[in-house]
C-alpha cells in the first residue's frame, strides 16, 4: 500500500516529459529515470507490484520519497537523466564503473608548439581530445608507441629555436628538436597533425606522407632527416600491421556488446576507423547484472557517449534497445550529423558484433576468475588476521587511520574502510586537523588523537537534537563500530588510540593495532613485543594494503589542500577577487591550472563573477 504522503505526490504528477528521482528514508537518491509522461510512468511503480520484476520490487520497497523535473522533450530528459546519474550514482541504476574519471589523450593544438598529455576533463579550449580509454595505463601504452612515430615535446622549455643544446630525448630520437631549430614551427605542427590523424584511423594517408617526406629529404641530400622519416615510417608500419581490416566499406563504426554472468557485467567497445579495428576498450558495469539487455544497453550508450571525444556515424549493436530513436536523435545532435544505431543480421557487420560479443564474454570470464582469486585471498587474509590477533571472528570491517602534514601545516587525517577485505570508498572520510602540539609544533600524536576523538565521539554520542536538521547521507557511517582499527605507526600511536577508546568506553569493544612501516611490525595492546606476521602471509599483504591505502588517501587530501591554498594565494593578488570569488573559482575548476585554462566566458559564468573580473583573472594568470 502507498502511504498518504506518496499518494498525494503521485496525484500531482504532471503528464509531461521529464526526469524523476527516487529517494530512500535518508533522502539519498537511489534511482533516476526519465519518462515521456511522468504521471503514468512514476505511478506505474506503485501499482500491480506482483507483476514487477525483482529489481523493481526491491526499489519500490525502499522508496520513501521522490522528486521530478519537467523538460521540454524526451531528448532533454535523456540528457538530464544522464547528468543526474553521474551526480548521484544511484545504486539501482546501471553505471559505468568510475565513468567520471576515464582518461583522454589531449593534443594542445591551441599552443604554438603543441604538446600531448593525458587528461580526465574535456574543455572547450581549442585542444583536440581522443578517447575515452578504460585506464590511464591504456593511454600511456598508446602514447609510448605513438611517440616512436611522432616524437613530440614533453619538456617545459620556451621554444625559440635558439637553444644551444637539446635534451636527452633528442639524442634518443624521442623529440625532433624544435628547441634548437632542427625543425620549425610549421614542420612540428605538421607532425602533431599526423599524430592526430593516426589516432583518428587515417594511418594509410599518414604513411604515404611520411614516405613522401623521406623521398624529398633524400633528394635534397638531407640524409639525417630522411633517416628520421624512415624510422618513423617503420614504427608506423609496425603499428598498422597490428590493425586488423574488419570492414570492406572503409567506414567509421563503433561496435558495442555486453556480457553478463551471475550479476557481473561488462561492455566491450570496438573502434573501427576507415575499416580498420584501431582499438578496443572494456568497461565494467555496476547494477546491470539482473537487467534485461534492452534496458542495460541504453544506459551504456548514454554514459559512454556523453563524454566521448568522437561519435561515429554508425554504431553496431547485438540486439534492439529501448528508446533507440531518442538516443539516435541525441547522438546526431552531439555529432552534428546523422548517427544510426544498427542491429546487423548478416554479413561482415554481424561478424563484427559476434567478435565483440565473444571478446566481451572472454574478458568477463577472465575478470571473474581474477575476482574469485582475489576474494579467496581476502578470505584467507581475514582468517589469518583473526588467528594472529586472537579475534573472536574475522574482522569484517577494518578502519585504518593515517596523518599527513608538512611542517605542521595543512595537517590532514584519513579514515579508510575495508569491508570483507575490499575498499568501501563510500565510507572513506578525511579530517582537517585543527589542533597543534603542546608547543605549537607539529605533533602526529596530537593529530591522531584529534582524528580518533572526532570519529568515536560520533559513534557514541548521537547528533545534536535539532528538529530542523535533515539527516545526512553519511551519518550512518559514524554509528557503525569497526571490527578492527589499524593505525599507521608504532607503540606511540597505539597508546594514543587506546587512550581515545578508553575515553568513550570502547577499549574492550573495539580491537586496535598499529603497523610500523620500518620492520612491518604489528603493535598490540597488553603485549610488550611487536608481532611479526609471516612475510608471505595473506594477513600481512592485507594489512599492508590497508595501511598503504590510508596513506595514499591522506597524502592525496593533503595535496588537495595545498593546491587549494596555492590557488587562493595566486588569486589574492588579483584586484576584485575576494574570498567568495576565489572559493567559487576553486569549486568550478578545481585547480589553478583549471582556472588558467578556462576562457573568459567560462570564468564569467562562475556564480559571483563578472566579465570584468573574469578578464582580470585571465590577464593575471
Amino acid at each position: 500500500m502507498v502511504n498518504e504522503y506518496l499518494q498525494a505526490k503521485l496525484d500531482t504528477l504532471p503528464a509531461r516529459p521529464g526526469v524523476y528521482l527516487m529517494k530512500d528514508e535518508q533522502g539519498d537518491v537511489i534511482y533516476v529515470g526519465k519518462a515521456v509522461n511522468l504521471h503514468s510512468r512514476v505511478r506505474s511503480y506503485f501499482q500491480r507490484a506482483s507483476q514487477h520484476e525483482g529489481k523493481t520490487r526491491r526499489l519500490t520497497a525502499e522508496v520513501a520519497d521522490f522528486d521530478w523535473i519537467i523538460t521540454e522533450n524526451e531528448v532533454e530528459a535523456l540528457v538530464l537523466e544522464n547528468i543526474l546519474i553521474k551526480q548521484h550514482r544511484p545504486r539501482f541504476n546501471v553505471r559505468l564503473r568510475d565513468d567520471k574519471t576515464y582518461p583522454y589523450i589531449k593534443i594542445h593544438w591551441q599552443d604554438p608548439f603543441p604538446k600531448v598529455s593525458v587528461t580526465r576533463r574535456m574543455a572547450q579550449d581549442g585542444a583536440w581530445y581522443f578517447g575515452p580509454y578504460a585506464s590511464s595505463g591504456a593511454v600511456r601504452q598508446t602514447l609510448d608507441g605513438l611517440r616512436r612515430i611522432f616524437p613530440y615535446l614533453t619538456c617545459n622549455r620556451q621554444i625559440t629555436g635558439q637553444d644551444e643544446q637539446p635534451c636527452l630525448y633528442y639524442h634518443i630520437q624521442r623529440c625532433i628538436g624544435p628547441c634548437i631549430g632542427a625543425v620549425d614551427q610549421a614542420e612540428y605542427r605538421q607532425m602533431i597533425e599526423g599524430l592526430a590523424r593516426f589516432l583518428r584511423g587515417e594511418s594509410e594517408e599518414v604513411l604515404a606522407e611520411l614516405e613522401a617526406r623521406m623521398q624529398a629529404a633524400a633528394e635534397a641530400w638531407q640524409f639525417e632527416r630522411a633517416a628520421l622519416y624512415r624510422d618513423q615510417m617503420r614504427a608506423a608500419q609496425r603499428v598498422v600491421e597490428r590493425q586488423k581490416v574488419v570492414s570492406p566499406s572503409m567506414a567509421d563504426q563503433d561496435v558495442i556488446a555486453l556480457a553478463r554472468q551471475d550479476g557481473d557485467a561488462c561492455a566491450q567497445v570496438f573502434f573501427v576507423r576507415r575499416g580498420k579495428l584501431i582499438g578496443r576498450e572494456l568497461f565494467v558495469l555496476e547494477g546491470a547484472g539482473y537487467e534485461e539487455e534492452a534496458q542495460v544497453m541504453p544506459s551504456v550508450l548514454k554514459q559512454f557517449y556523453d563524454q566521448a571525444a568522437y561519435i561515429p556515424p554508425e554504431i553496431l549493436l547485438p540486439a534492439p534497445v529501448e528508446e533507440a530513436d531518442v538516443i539516435a536523435e541525441w547522438l546526431s545532435a552531439k555529432r552534428g550529423a546523422k548517427v544510426t544505431l544498427r542491429v546487423p543480421r548478416r554479413g561482415h557487420k554481424r561478424q563484427l558484433v559476434r567478435m565483440a560479443l565473444e571478446n566481451a564474454s572472454e574478458m568477463l570470464a577472465s575478470l571473474r576468475q581474477q575476482w574469485q582469486v582475489d576474494k579467496s585471498k581476502q578470505v584467507q587474509g581475514l582468517a589469518e588476521l583473526q588467528e594472529a590477533l586472537g579475534l573472536a571472528s574475522p574482522p569484517a570491517r577494518i578502519e585504518a587511520y593515517d596523518i599527513s602534514t608538512l611542517q605542521g601545516r595543512q595537517t590532514v587525517g584519513s579514515m579508510v574502510v575495508f569491508a570483507q577485505g575490499t575498499p568501501r570508498k563510500s565510507d572513506y572520510r578525511r579530517f582537517q586537523v585543527r589542533g597543534r602540539g603542546a608547543q605549537g609544533e607539529p605533533d602526529d600524536y596530537a593529530a591522531m588523537r584529534e582524528v580518533l576523538r572526532r570519529r568515536f565521539r560520533r559513534a557514541v554520542e548521537p547528533p545534536e537534537e535539532d528538529p530542523g536538521r535533515k539527516a545526512r547521507a553519511g551519518d550512518a557511517v559514524w554509528t557503525v563500530l569497526p571490527d578492527l582499527v589499524l593505525l599507521d605507526g608504532g607503540r606511540g600511536q597505539l597508546n594514543v588510540g587506546l587512550e581515545v577508546l578508553q575515553e568513550y568506553d570502547l577499549r574492550d569493544t573495539v580491537p586496535i593495532v598499529a603497523l610500523a612501516k620500518e620492520h612491518e611490525e604489528l603493535f598490540l595492546p597488553d603485549r610488550e613485543e611487536p608481532l611479526r606476521l609471516p612475510r608471505r602471509s595473506q594477513a600481512l599483504f592485507l594489512v599492508q594494503r590497508i595501511r598503504d591505502e590510508a596513506h595514499r588517501f591522506a597524502v592525496g587530501s593533503h595535496r588537495q589542500r595545498r593546491r587549494r591554498e596555492a590557488l587562493a594565494s595566486e588569486l589574492e593578488a588579483i584586484p576584485g577577487i575576494g574570498p567568495r570569488r576565489r572559493q567559487a573559482l576553486l569549486k568550478a575548476f578545481g585547480s589553478l591550472e583549471g582556472v588558467r585554462q578556462a576562457t573568459v566566458e567560462e570564468l564569467a559564468a562562475v556564480p559571483g563573477m563578472t566579465r570584468v573580473a573574469a578578464q582580470a583573472v585571465k590577464e593575471a594568470l
